[in-house]
């Protein structure tokens, strides 16, 4: 597999491959704002340096931060329930 150049613009089908996802998460993530990327001619194109942003340390360590925010709002919803 190639290395993912900041500045090289990525149809959604190279980024999935490269991050070894599924065509409805990647659908997911570009809904939710997870991943970001233009819409042109009806196509989003994705920027090399979003997919590395993407799979940065910085990134996984914000993810798992919020996973427990929601986690613990979760659980103290039920029990006031």
């Amino acid at each position: 597999m190639e290395e993912i150049k900041p500045n090289k613009i990525y149809t959604t089908e190279e980024t999935r491959d490269f991050l070894k996802i599924s065509k409805s998460t990647i659908k997911r993530w570009l809904k939710t704002g997870i991943l970001r990327a233009n819409k042109i001619g009806g196509r989003y194109k994705i920027l090399g340096s979003e997919i590395l942003r993407l799979i940065s340390p910085k990134v996984e360590s914000k993810t798992r931060e919020l996973y427990r925010k929601l986690r613990d709002k979760t659980k103290k919803r039920i029990k006031n329930w």
